[in-house]
């Protein structure tokens, strides 16, 4: 899960600025794989952050998440989808993948909404669709998450429909205050971190108090 840094609109002018971009995106991918799996009783995941925050000439700004997913392996998951008998492990197969989704599209969403916010600009669902995404530095997110479905939707248009309701979702997780305050929580965690690295336990042990059973 890492933020496309080529050319955007949206692109901010300064290097403080642009390492607020970065560090809500990325805080909006944290918070989806800790609090939103937690919240649907999904099992804990592997991941960690890496962060440059040393702009040289080859070496940009960026910040990304490693691992975070529930399907490491989309090819051996197909093929479980294809041969799995149950339609209970049909479901849990299908939650899984559709939560990686979902927490694909939070990254650029999240990153969205700081910027509306800080502009004050009217931030909602209408205006702000998937294709918008792109924009807040979430191209790669979207073909990755386009990609996840191709796996499990033969149908292109059943695809639009799952995509389009799956990123409905991820808008209604940030737009619910307390996502979002965890969400602020942590990107805030990200720009006054030293590290070169946040590992899954440090970035647990910032978000335990959102965390709700």
């Amino acid at each position: 899960m890492k933020r496309t840094n080529h050319s955007l609109p949206n692109t901010p002018t300064s290097s403080k600025e642009l390492l607020k971009h970065i560090a809500f995106h990325e805080a909006g991918h944290v918070v989806a794989i800790s609090l939103r799996n937690h919240q649907q009783k999904l099992p804990p995941v592997f991941f960690q952050i890496i962060i440059n925050k040393d702009q040289r000439k080859h070496s940009p700004f960026f910040a990304q998440v490693i691992g975070g997913r529930l399907i490491d392996n989309l090819p051996v998951a197909e093929i479980e989808n294809n041969y799995l008998g149950s339609s209970a492990e049909q479901k849990s197969l299908q939650k899984a993948y559709e939560a990686d989704v979902i927490n694909l599209l939070i990254g650029p969403l999240a990153e969205a909404k700081y910027v509306a916010l800080r502009d004050d600009e009217i931030f909602n669902l209408h205006l702000v669709n998937i294709i918008a995404l792109k924009n807040y530095g979430g191209h790669s997110d979207i073909e990755q998450a386009y990609r996840y479905l191709e796996y499990f939707i033969p149908s292109p248009t059943e695809r639009e429909l799952k995509i389009n309701e799956l990123y409905t979702k991820a808008f209604r997780f940030i737009d619910e205050s307390n996502n979002w305050r965890c969400i602020q929580h942590f990107a805030d965690y990200i720009l006054k971190n030293k590290q070169t690295q946040i590992s899954c336990e440090q970035a647990s042990a910032v978000l335990e108090p959102f965390l709700v059973s």
